[in-house]
C-alpha cells in the first residue's frame, strides 16, 4: 500500500538526470518531509561504477523501497556496446513487476490516461536471428498479464469519466483477439464504465486529429509506446511529459518520459517540468499524498507561465524554473528565496 513515510529511492540517471532529479528532491524535501530519500546509481553512470546499469545494490534498495523517483539514462558513449544502460530500466521495471504504466496527456481542452501494458508482449517475447539470417521477435500474452492491466484501467476510468477505449490490432493479430476477449470478459464487472475498441491505426490518428475524445485508453506495450508518443506530442512534447509505472501492492517507478539530452547536459537549461510532473504523480500514487500532488501540479503549472526555460521560448535556467515552483506551492509562507540554491 502506498505511503506518506518510508524511504524512496532516487535514481538521478545520466544526461540531464542529475540536473531535473535535483529540482524533484527539493520538492519532495517540502512536501513530503517524512519521507526518507536514498539516492542510487542506475544506466550509464551505472556501469561506469559497477560494470551494470542495474546494480544488485540498487536493485535491492528499490525493492525495499515506497516508491521509485526516476531521471533519463542513456548515453552515446554506450549506443554500440553489449551492455547498454536502457537495460537497466527493463530489467528494474521486471525486478518491481511495474506492469500498469500510465502516461497522462494534457492540455487546454484534452485530458487523455493511456494506460499501457509494460512488462510483457513483443519487447518481453522471445526474439533472435536464425542461421539463414532471419531476425524474430514474439508477441505473447496471456489472459492475467491482460486480466490486471485491463482491471487497473477500469478502476481508474471510474474515478474519471468512466470511458474506456481498449486498443488493438484485432483484425490481424491473434494477441489482440485474446486482448479484446479478455476486455469483454473484464467489463462486465464494471457495468457504469463505457468501453470502445479501436483498432490501433485509426487511435493513432484519432489522437492526432481528435484527442478530446478519448478520456483513458488502455492497450499493450508496444502498441502504447508508440500511441502515449503521439499524445504527448499532440499536448505539448516529449520534455513536458510525465508517467508512472506501478504493480500491486509493490513499489512504483515515477519517470520522466523524455531522453537524457547529452547534448545539453551540464548547462543548466534542461526543463525539469517532466520530472516535477513525475513527482506530482509519485505523490498521487506511491506516498497517497493527492493533495500534495495537486498543490504541486497547480504550481508547476504557474511556474511555467512566469519562468519558462529556453526550450518553451524562455530564458529561465532549470535552477530558476524549480525556484518558481518552490515559490508557487508557498510551503508554510516561506519566500522563495529560502529555497534557492
Amino acid at each position: 500500500m502506498p505511503s506518506s513515510g518510508g524511504r524512496l529511492v532516487l535514481l538521478a540517471g545520466d544526461g540531464i538526470g542529475p540536473e531535473v532529479a535535483h529540482e524533484a528532491r527539493r520538492v519532495l524535501e517540502l512536501l513530503a518531509p517524512a519521507v526518507e530519500i536514498d539516492e542510487q546509481l542506475i544506466g550509464g553512470a551505472a556501469i561506469r561504477a559497477t560494470g551494470t546499469p542495474l546494480p544488485d545494490k540498487t536493485r535491492d534498495a528499490c525493492l525495499a523501497s515506497v516508491a521509485v523517483l526516476k531521471g533519463p539514462v542513456g548515453d552515446p558513449e554506450f549506443d554500440a556496446a553489449d551492455v547498454r544502460p536502457e537495460q537497466g530500466l527493463l530489467a528494474l521495471r521486471g525486478a518491481l513487476d511495474t506492469y500498469a504504466n500510465l502516461r497522462p496527456a494534457v492540455a487546454e481542452g484534452v485530458d487523455v490516461l493511456i494506460v499501457r501494458e509494460l512488462v510483457g508482449g513483443l519487447y518481453f517475447g522471445a526474439s533472435g536471428v536464425r542461421d539463414d539470417g532471419t531476425a524474430f521477435d514474439t508477441c505473447e500474452y496471456t489472459p492475467a498479464q491482460i486480466e490486471r492491466v485491463v482491471r487497473r484501467a477500469f478502476g481508474l476510468a471510474r474515478g474519471r469519466s468512466s470511458r474506456l477505449a481498449s486498443v488493438d490490432k484485432a483484425n490481424v493479430l491473434e494477441t489482440s483477439r485474446l486482448w479484446r476477449r479478455t476486455v469483454n470478459s473484464v467489463a462486465g464487472d464494471y457495468p457504469d464504465v463505457q468501453v470502445e475498441h479501436v483498432l490501433v491505426d485509426n487511435a493513432a490518428m484519432q489522437l492526432a486529429t481528435n484527442p478530446e475524445q478519448f478520456d483513458v485508453i488502455v492497450t499493450e506495450n508496444m502498441f502504447g509506446d508508440i500511441l502515449s508518443d503521439l499524445a504527448a506530442a499532440v499536448t505539448g512534447g516529449l520534455g513536458l511529459a510525465p508517467s508512472a509505472s506501478l504493480s500491486d501492492g509493490g513499489p512504483g517507478i515515477f519517470e520522466p518520459v523524455h531522453g537524457s539530452a547529452p547534448d545539453i547536459a551540464g548547462r543548466g537549461i534542461a526543463n525539469p517540468t517532466a520530472m516535477l510532473r513525475s513527482t506530482a504523480l509519485l505523490l498521487e500514487h506511491g506516498l497517497d499524498l493527492p493533495d500534495e500532488a495537486r498543490r504541486l501540479t497547480a504550481a508547476i503549472e504557474s511556474a511555467l507561465g512566469a519562468a519558462p526555460t529556453p526550450d518553451l521560448g524562455g530564458t529561465a535556467t532549470t535552477s530558476e524554473l524549480g525556484a518558481a515552483v518552490r515559490e508557487q506551492l508557498s510551503v508554510d509562507g516561506a519566500s522563495v528565496a529560502t529555497y534557492r540554491a
